[in-house]
């Protein structure tokens, strides 16, 4: 299976990438506004028109010729895009159960700068599918609070018992709460 590269994925790119042995595409023609430097989060920060927005974490690229391949996409540091993703990774996410637990393999990845979206893409991926396959601690809180927030209808995403079910979001709904790949 060939899959193209992917920013924070949503599940169904990790259970394809972890399912089969999978190749990343790197000669493809770069595509704009894609997953391939996108990921898609829910804030469940409440605002005066809605309690619940999607947040669209961008990876900035250098500036794309017609036709450039993805092997060849430089990530832009003019932003401080890093520090913009983690701090909104941690506020959306620091009351799940498992949030403390992996958020130390995480951050390392907004802390180092990467010449080519390829190479960050491709080691959080490989960090991501590690920490999908590792067991869950086994914490009395944690499993107190999963039993308390889960609702009958409990699709895998966090926060379903306030929010309906979004599709394509990133994997770390997945992997913040309990359930496994």
């Amino acid at each position: 299976m060939v899959l193209p590269t992917a920013y924070l994925p949503p599940r169904s790119y990790m259970e394809a990438l972890m399912s089969e042995p999978a190749r990343i595409e790197q000669m493809e023609t770069f595509e704009k506004q894609t997953f391939r430097n996108r990921a898609l989060i829910e804030s469940k920060v409440e605002s005066q028109k809605s309690k619940a927005s999607r947040i669209m974490l961008t990876v900035p690229v250098k500036k794309v010729e017609h036709k450039q391949l993805t092997r060849d996409i430089e990530i832009s540091y003019q932003t401080r895009w890093q520090h913009q993703h983690w701090i909104t990774l941690v506020s959306t996410y620091q009351h799940t159960p498992y949030f403390l637990y992996f958020a130390d393999y995480l951050k390392p990845f907004y802390e180092k700068e990467y010449k080519w979206l390829l190479d960050l893409n491709d080691e959080m991926n490989a960090t991501l599918a590690s920490l999908i396959k590792r067991e869950r601690p086994t914490d009395v809180r944690c499993t107190m609070y999963n039993v308390q927030r889960r609702t009958q209808d409990w699709s895998g995403q966090i926060w379903t018992d306030k929010h309906p079910w979004q599709t394509e979001l990133s994997v770390l709904d997945t992997l913040f709460d309990d359930l496994k790949i």
